[in-house]
């Protein structure tokens, strides 16, 4: 029979709106190996309900497909779903998906020893239905101090898209073109078109994106890519 003095205690569980550390968060997430999705917000723990399909699931893995398809245009660049990312003592959101630039490419982010994304992604997105106000508050707040460039909310039953961008310190909302595309300046070509997004059409949303990435100013970015690598041909 094990000594009882020896036995290490249970590891708690983690429980929506807790106070915890860091350290003390991830030691109990790493403990509950079912769960797929908590975050660390200004040090609360936040667990989100059950995802429902039409106004998650599906917009989610839309968004994720568009910026998987920007990747594999723009060598340098790396996009994830759900991955866990270290911004602060405080701060360890798990972003619907994001999109970094490689540090070997003047990215600023990467993978820790523990396989944590360490450091501020270049851009982030959130799908939210009832999170819209935690992530237009407390999250959009987190993310500015924290030094994202880009931040996306896509808030789907309203319909609307909220793309911020960094200046000077603080989030200043992203104006789209006359025909409603909304272009990054971090990421060149990487074009989204609303209208087509709202109206369900993923295919249309690639076309306008291909569009972007065919865009002079994209293959300007990959070449600047390249440079900090050291990979020009």
């Amino acid at each position: 029979m094990p000594n009882a003095e020896l036995s290490s205690p249970p590891v708690p569980l983690l429980v929506d709106g807790d106070r915890l550390t860091r350290d003390e968060f991830e030691r109990r997430y790493h403990a509950m190996p079912e769960l797929k999705k908590a975050e660390l917000i200004e040090g609360v723990v936040h667990m989100p309900s059950p995802v429902c399909w039409d106004i998650h699931a599906t917009p989610h893995g839309d968004i994720s497909g568009w910026l998987a398809v920007y990747r594999a245009a723009t060598p340098g660049t790396r996009s994830g779903i759900d991955g866990t990312v270290r911004l602060d003592l405080a701060n360890v959101p798990q972003p619907d998906p994001a999109l970094i630039i490689l540090p070997s490419h003047g990215g600023r982010a990467q993978v820790n020893a523990k396989g944590y994304l360490e450091g501020a992604p270049e851009l982030v997105v959130e799908v939210a239905a009832s999170s819209a106000s935690y992530d237009l508050n407390a999250k959009l707040r987190v993310y500015q101090r924290n030094g994202v460039r880009e931040y996306i909310l896509w808030r789907v039953e309203t319909p609307q898209v909220d793309w911020f961008v960094l200046r000077d310190g603080r989030y200043d909302r992203l104006v789209a073109t006359a025909t409603g595309v909304l272009c990054s300046e971090t990421f060149p070509g990487l074009w989204l078109d609303t209208a087509a997004l709202f109206a369900d059409d993923f295919a249309g949303v690639l076309a306008t994106l291909q569009r972007g990435i065919q865009d002079p100013t994209h293959a300007a970015f990959v070449a600047a890519l390249q440079r900090r690598a050291g990979t020009t041909p």
